[in-house]
């Protein structure tokens, strides 16, 4: 007997990322924010990791052909709307994810080019760099760098203001199709972040920046949550402007609150809201 067709369904988004066994980052902060948000969150884990506020202190990685089981799973059968990419470790995670898009053709990529842990702790193999321009930049809707990660892909440290559009202009170069540059590692009172997209002029997003030692995990919150608003049916602009104004009302929620001996996460169910519904 056939089923009959239901009129609505869920934002999808799916989340190809590590697993963070403290809770802050990774997978558990990609879901954490899709589910605040009103998003419907499925995962495809790359790598766990031994991880707490203090540090990594282990990675297993993934075999790529389970990565492949795990993305196959959720999009035969579930779907999506949009999908967040973060930790891609070696040459051969990265090829399946490339293998993913190109066979799905999902209509937003957001990539989190994980380069770097808040604790200082590297978490991609080297020649995964170069892999992950190539392949995955051109794929992606938007990548969403901060300082360390913009340093490591131009070869050079970024020291002010008037420096992000120019490497922003330099990243774009790279093959990505939008970036949004993040400047929350530069000293001063505020916070700004560039969006460039291709054959558009520069977008300034600036906030007062929030004094909190419990910033771990902001660059997977943010991707995540950005990918949470195109799946909603956001343009790209609208979508950074959501994130931003979610992951700053995270940070100033957190801010007070212990969680571990060393960079504590944000508050992510500071103010959920209900489930959005999309037309089916």
């Amino acid at each position: 007997m056939q089923k009959p067709s239901l009129p609505h369904r869920y934002a999808r988004v799916l989340t190809i990322a590590g697993s963070d066994s403290g809770g802050g980052a990774g997978i558990q902060a990609d879901l954490k924010t899709i589910a605040a948000l009103g998003g419907y969150g499925m995962t495809a884990i790359t790598a766990l990791t031994a991880q707490n506020t203090q540090g990594v202190q282990g990675i297993h990685p993934v075999p790529p052909e389970f990565l492949k089981a795990q993305i196959q799973s959720v999009m035969d059968d579930i779907g999506v709307d949009a999908i967040k990419i973060g930790m891609l470790h070696a040459p051969g995670i990265v090829e399946v994810v490339c293998w993913a898009i190109d066979h799905y053709q999902p209509r937003h990529v957001v990539l989190d080019p994980v380069m770097v842990a808040t604790s200082g702790d590297r978490l991609i193999a080297q020649e995964t760099v170069a892999t992950l321009v190539r392949d995955v930049f051109p794929r992606a809707s938007v990548i969403t760098p901060n300082l360390d990660e913009a340093a490591l892909l131009l070869g050079q440290n970024l020291h002010s203001i008037d420096q992000l559009e120019g490497a922003a202009q330099a990243l774009l170069a790279l093959g990505a199709q939008a970036v949004l540059l993040k400047g929350g590692h530069l000293a001063g009172e505020e916070v700004v972040d560039v969006l460039l997209q291709a054959r558009q002029p520069a977008q300034h997003f600036a906030a007062r920046r929030i004094a909190s030692h419990n910033v771990h995990g902001t660059g997977c919150t943010l991707s995540s949550a950005i990918a949470v608003g195109l799946a909603q049916g956001l343009d790209l602009s609208a979508a950074v402007a959501q994130a931003r104004a979610y992951i700053l009302k995270a940070i100033a929620a957190g801010a007070s609150v212990h969680t571990g001996q060393g960079h504590g996460p944000l508050n992510h169910g500071h103010q959920p809201i209900a489930t959005m519904l999309l037309t089916a």
